[in-house]
């Protein structure tokens, strides 16, 4: 794939997860996805995002910025969401946080085959002491 080819299917692919069209999703994730060195396969990499959306009913990507560079292209995504219980293993509780992802993906054959994602939840830990101090808790 060429340089604008990725970075369309990207943007469609982000799209999909927004619209949470898991009906689509395949067309942008291979069968044998790995994410963060570990072969999860589509059906576990599905399972992960709608349990995202699941446990943060208003979450939505929000490109930051992207940079490609075929096969790869790299995004930093935003986020400003109100997850209901627990995010990343902290007790956020229908409290307001923003953060962001800094994610590279590798493209084969038209479609995402690795994922490598590093999130920035000191900055939620953060927030989430930040609320704590804020209210006595």
């Amino acid at each position: 794939m060429q340089r604008e080819e990725i970075i369309d299917a990207y943007r469609e692919y982000i799209a999909c997860l927004n619209a949470q069209d898991w009906s689509n999703l395949q067309r942008h994730v291979a069968d044998n996805v790995e994410y963060n060195g570990r072969t999860i396969g589509f059906d576990g990499y599905r399972d992960m995002l709608v349990e995202d959306f699941r446990a943060i009913p208003d979450l939505s990507f929000n490109i930051a910025f992207l940079v490609c560079d075929p096969p790869m292209i790299a995004s930093r995504l935003s986020f400003d969401c109100t997850p209901m219980g627990q995010l990343f293993g902290m007790p956020v509780n229908k409290k307001r946080v923003r953060f962001a992802e800094n994610v590279f993906y590798e493209f084969r054959n038209g479609r995402i085959r690795i994922v490598w994602s590093v999130i920035d939840k000191a900055s939620v830990a953060a927030q989430i002491s930040n609320y704590a101090g804020q209210y006595g808790l």
